[in-house]
């Protein structure tokens, strides 16, 4: 990925991706945007909280990295990128939900089935 590319995504896009979600969660769900790195480490999207007391549905406390495709970044910086971004926005909190049954996640308790969850490589398709 180009690095104006990736510097783009991160003040631009993944800000936006964080709020999205955090709009779908509890106000004590955290997200935190981690930028890209020098030594190519992609952007990542940390949501993470404590645990609600005596509700956890899952051992661990919640804590999952969201990372996109390089390749599906580029596509952000073309000239369909801006439509396709506003549909991939809307569509969270379906693919929230989703992530939700195929990974042990539970938001409302604020927990998740495995220490540290990653979910790399995503797309922008609504």
């Amino acid at each position: 990925m180009r690095p104006d590319s990736a510097i783009r995504f991160d003040q631009e896009f993944a800000p936006r991706i964080a709020e999205a979600i955090a709009s779908c969660v509890a106000k004590t769900v955290h997200t935190d945007v981690l930028p890209h790195g020098e030594q190519g480490q992609p952007t990542r999207l940390r949501i993470h909280a404590t645990p609600l007391d005596e509700l956890g549905h899952y051992p661990h406390p919640l804590n999952l990295y969201l990372t996109w495709d390089s390749d599906e970044i580029e596509r952000l910086m073309g000239e369909q990128g801006a439509t396709r971004f506003a549909r991939y926005l809307a569509a969270l909190p379906r693919k929230l939900n989703a992530w939700t049954q195929a990974r042990e996640l539970d938001f409302s308790t604020h927990t998740q089935g495995e220490p540290v969850t990653l979910i790399g490589g995503l797309d922008f398709e609504a």
